[in-house]
């Protein structure tokens, strides 16, 4: 999968190390849409989210159900 223009322009100025840390990070980081259950990475759609702490909620449409919802954004555990 290619990288999105945020991504290779921040992945740009950073060491191969700390790349793949935020690559990492940002794939822990999961949306989870309240209509049908789809849960994907900030990485898959295009973002980054590196050492970040909290919950929060997204508004945007769907990719499995296509419908717009508040989605709820969080860390995985494992």
């Amino acid at each position: 999968m290619t990288r999105s223009l945020t991504q290779r322009i921040i992945l740009a100025f950073v060491s191969p190390a700390i790349a793949a840390a935020m690559e990492a990070d940002s794939r822990a980081w999961k949306l989870h849409c309240g209509h049908c259950g789809h849960t994907q990475s900030i990485w898959e759609i295009g973002g980054i989210r590196y050492k970040a702490y909290g919950n929060s909620r997204m508004l945007r449409r769907c990719r499995n159900c296509g419908k717009i919802s508040w989605q709820r954004l969080a860390k995985d555990s494992a």
